[in-house]
């Protein structure tokens, strides 16, 4: 027992434990086949069935929360028109971790081709999964007024 609990403990110190800059790196990826329109790039860092959410206020003025499959996200993404260029202006990590769950807000802009759409902010949620650190939920609002408070 006592080389067990040895070796154990030996091979938990030896992981390399999961940083702020690892996190960051992660939704970097994840933006970078976004604005490239690669979703093998994006994929690397999704996990299978991870859950997609935006809370937004729908035309009636309502607030709701909306969930759409991950993988009809992807195919919009590798199906959008190539004049279209989708440009999600990262303003900000804010990065906690604790053992192996990880969450970053990240407050954004939207542009459509150059021009202002929306702005909001994205909650992603990040696991250890079987070693491999993955998104397994992304959250995010929308609003096109109000944004000035990112810009600070």
């Amino acid at each position: 027992m006592f080389i067990f609990l040895l070796l154990f403990s030996v091979h938990i110190s030896a992981q390399k434990s999961f940083s702020k800059d690892d996190a960051i790196f992660v939704i970097d990826t994840f933006f970078n086949g976004f604005h490239k329109a690669d979703t093998l790039i994006m994929k690397s860092v999704v996990m299978d069935g991870a859950i997609l959410q935006s809370a937004f206020k729908n035309r009636k003025g309502v607030d709701v929360v909306e969930e759409t499959n991950f993988g009809n996200f992807i195919n919009s993404i590798a199906s959008k028109p190539s004049h279209q260029v989708w440009n999600e202006k990262i303003l900000d990590y804010i990065v906690s971790i604790d053992g192996n769950l990880v969450h970053v807000w990240t407050p954004y802009e939207f542009y459509l081709n150059g021009v202002f759409s929306h702005c909001g902010a994205n909650s992603f949620t990040i696991a250890n999964i079987n070693g491999s650190w993955k998104i397994i939920h992304l959250i995010d609002s929308r609003r096109r007024e109000d944004c000035s408070e990112f810009k600070k």
